[in-house]
């Protein structure tokens, strides 16, 4: 069990807030149902931060740089999903850099990333090579789930449309915001398909108030497996829920592994 560190840092009189951009024709069209809002207000109430408003503006430049510009002014932090791609309509790289007035650069440590990520899946194409592109002087959010980083430049943070990707990256940013509480994780694994599970870790989490748990599904060496994380302020909390996890787990006849797979 990790715990983040700096708990001094809690300001408890103040009300910290947070912002979210969908950016996306995919979801104002109705093609794609976007789920980031809830993981993300769910991740951010485990922060103790509290998300205040969030918009969701097609893929065009002007719209998001003035949906930056306005919703960073007035939160202490504005997450924005998707357009990070690597074809040619994912702009929100070059929005944001122009929101902010800087420009826009290859991240040398972005590159060396997904080098490594596709040296044995084709290799780094000129495609795959425009998403180590930031504004200029951000920085990189670690992404668990595949090779493509987030962006963090000042407040904003830059993420992942698709919503398992947006997970891995919240799960490196767990506990080290400024403002928010610290968090206590515990983590177990399962050879199990998320999608058989996913009315009991909803249940779970549920009834367990004060608690998220986060779903990192996986395929190896043939088989279907998933970790679960479970987030809260309050050890005690994180205990009871992943010893009622684990027991409805083996209810089940799965056997379950403590720390993860």
């Amino acid at each position: 069990m990790e715990q983040a560190n700096d708990p001094d840092r809690t300001q408890p009189d103040r009300i910290w807030t947070a912002a979210l951009i969908v950016i996306g024709d995919e979801i104002l069209s109705g093609r794609t149902q976007d789920k980031n809002i809830a993981q993300l207000a769910s991740w951010l109430n485990v922060q103790g931060i509290r998300l205040a408003e969030a918009r969701v503006v097609a893929d065009r430049t002007q719209a998001i740089v003035e949906a930056v510009n306005t919703l960073r002014a007035r939160n202490d932090y504005l997450f924005t999903t998707g357009g990070i791609g690597p074809t040619h309509d994912d702009i929100t790289v070059d929005a944001i850099a122009e929101a902010l007035g800087v420009a826009v650069e290859h991240h040398p440590e972005a590159l060396a990333v997904l080098e490594r990520y596709y040296a044995t899946r084709g290799g780094l194409t000129e495609a795959r090579a425009r998403m180590a592109r930031v504004p200029a002087g951000a920085g990189l959010i670690v992404n668990t789930v595949s090779g493509a980083p987030g962006i963090r430049i000042g407040n904003v943070f830059i993420m992942a449309g698709v919503p398992h990707i947006t997970a891995g990256m919240l799960d490196g940013l767990t506990g080290t915001l400024e403002g928010g509480r610290p968090v206590v994780s515990g983590t177990i694994g399962c050879w199990v398909g998320e999608s058989e599970v996913a009315d009991l870790l909803r249940t779970t989490e549920k009834v367990h108030e004060g608690v998220s748990i986060g779903s990192y599904p996986f395929f190896r060496d043939g088989r279907t497996g998933a970790n679960f994380v479970v987030r809260s302020p309050d050890a005690a909390l994180v205990d009871a829920c992943l010893a009622d996890l684990t027991r409805e787990l083996e209810a089940g006849g799965r056997e379950v592994v403590p720390e993860g797979i």
